[in-house]
């Protein structure tokens, strides 16, 4: 071997195949599709979970669970959190708390909930409290503000309705 056979058969922008030109071409005649049936023709296409014929593997596993694809997703937040980043009077909103990544990610709601111990003296903005931290944010003198919902039960049943 030599120094100059090294690269020998690699090309940078590999040529495409063309197809059905000729028997010297190796792909002539029927152009790689075989003789007859439905992959021959043009327009053929195959759904994705086709399985040969068989019992296609969506039928054969059983199906377990539940999921709500219009439920909100609720984030949820432990006074012992909101202790830990705040400091003493600071006012506790969404933005703060994703500011001090408190509450990370993208979700519809936050609910306070009343694990972990609260000393200071906070203005908690949130969507929903547990009845634990409610208590737990007045009785360190803090206050709560209970923001509107993203969307009433009401409005959760007008939309389920106009997707039937």
């Amino acid at each position: 071997m030599n120094l100059n056979d090294v690269h020998r058969g690699i090309q940078k922008n590999r040529k495409r195949k063309r197809i059905g030109r000729g028997p010297g071409s190796g792909t002539g005649k029927t152009a790689g599709r075989g003789h007859k049936g439905h992959k021959s023709r043009s327009g053929y296409s195959r759904k994705p979970s086709f399985q040969g014929g068989a019992m296609p593997m969506f039928r054969r596993i059983p199906k377990r669970g539940f999921n709500n694809r219009w439920a909100l997703s609720v984030f949820a937040v432990n006074v012992g959190k909101l202790n830990d980043n705040f400091e003493d009077g600071d006012e506790v909103t969404l933005e703060a708390m994703s500011a001090k990544d408190v509450a990370k990610g993208t979700f519809d709601e936050v609910k306070i909930l009343g694990d972990g111990e609260l000393t200071k003296k906070l203005t908690v903005s949130a969507h929903r409290f547990s009845k634990s931290a409610e208590e737990k944010i007045t009785a360190a003198g803090g206050t709560i503000n209970k923001l509107a919902p993203k969307r009433t039960p009401a409005e959760r049943v007008a939309a389920l309705k106009e997707t039937k």
